[in-house]
């Protein structure tokens, strides 16, 4: 069985941190969000995954860079340009004849690469593979606040069996939201031959499903109750995945901390970072390579702090810090999102006691 992950986009919820960057590159907990789908389809046992790029030179040379030709992750990847982000059911269908070809069950697997599944889909993909299901899907309960956002897709059942799925509802008949994880057969590109243009102006994944159950295909679902999922394709789901992840975090230290810093709870420090005397670090915290956290530094619970980052003089905490960048001012800074080769320093005159960023590459904030 084969996989497709797809990686195209233009992450406009995520600007300006996008503008230069693919958003599947985003970190979560120090990786880009873009492997934690990767290693979910490895770890079910598909060693052969294509990758939807896009169509931009810059974003396609990103991921690949950051990819390689899989041998990192212990699969094969193939890599597929979609000449325009048309929708999900699109993007499957630029993959058919890698989907199609060499692959003797014709089924496969696709995975949103900004959804994470916390736990995995081993079991359901093992399940579809061994049996006589044309395409499965999944869903996960959303709370109130995010159903009155309508982002997702929403299924209608009856007698409990699924009859359709409406991509961004007006009304919802229920509690339930598309996760981005799906499998199909070969007849996903003849109910593809049937779609037309929404009115968003794509061939929506919730219309081909909907496609194939009223071509009598047999669609399973499952409902994720155990597990968590989440679609980091904002600011606020970014912090929030980043803080689901790092409370599964084993703690280590590969880097140098000198008496008189205080490091509790769950901390992750990499190779070649250093954390001072008198720094205070409290878990659940990662750190990545070739760090300096200074003794003025209060890092907070359910931070990431990337490579190459200077740290000293202020509290932050549940933030991401990409990489590259140095955080020197006497703020409190929480709730951020702060890009590569960031510069944050004190500037003159009455300011707030806490300060909320979103900052993309090559920035100077004066505060």
């Amino acid at each position: 069985m084969k996989g497709l992950i797809l990686s195209g986009g233009h992450g406009t919820r995520l600007r300006p941190i996008t503008n230069t960057s693919n958003k599947h590159l985003v970190p979560l907990a120090n990786k880009p969000m873009l492997f934690y789908g990767i290693e979910t389809l490895r770890d079910s046992g598909i060693r052969d995954i294509g990758l939807i790029v896009g169509h931009t030179p810059e974003r396609i040379r990103e991921i690949k860079s950051a990819v390689g030709d899989g041998s990192n992750f212990g699969i094969r990847v193939t890599y597929i340009e979609q000449d325009a982000p048309r929708g999900i059911a699109h993007a499957i269908k630029t993959a058919q004849e890698f989907l199609t070809s060499a692959n003797p069950s014709g089924k496969f697997v696709v995975h949103l690469g900004d959804n994470i599944v916390r736990g995995g889909i081993k079991e359901l993909v093992k399940e579809f593979e061994g049996s006589d299901a044309d395409a499965f899907t999944l869903f996960s309960h959303i709370p109130e606040l995010e159903r009155k956002l309508n982002t997702w897709g929403s299924p209608e059942f009856k007698n409990g069996k699924l009859v359709k799925v409406i991509e961004k509802p007006k009304v919802r008949k229920n509690d339930l939201a598309f996760v981005g994880i799906y499998g199909f057969n070969a007849s996903f590109f003849k109910a593809y031959e049937k779609l037309k243009l929404s009115p968003r102006n794509e061939y929506e994944i919730a219309d081909a499903i909907t496609a194939l159950v009223r071509m009598r295909k047999k669609v399973t679902y499952h409902i994720l109750e155990a597990k968590w999922w989440k679609d980091p394709g904002t600011v606020e789901g970014v912090l929030e995945a980043n803080a689901l992840l790092l409370d599964d975090l084993e703690p280590f230290n590969r880097g140098r901390v000198e008496d008189g810093a205080v490091v509790l709870g769950k901390v992750g420090i990499e190779g070649g970072t250093l954390v001072k005397r008198g720094a205070h670090i409290r878990g659940p915290v990662i750190i990545g390579r070739d760090c300096t956290i200074g003794g003025r530094a209060f890092i907070g619970p359910y931070t990431s702090i990337g490579d190459k980052t200077t740290v000293d003089n202020v509290e932050i905490e549940y933030s991401v810090v990409i990489g590259e960048s140095t955080i020197d001012c006497p703020q409190r800074v929480t709730n951020s999102l702060i890009g590569r080769n960031v510069r944050i320093g004190a500037a003159q005159g009455k300011v707030p006691r806490a300060v909320r960023l979103v900052i993309g590459e090559n920035s100077l904030v004066s505060i």
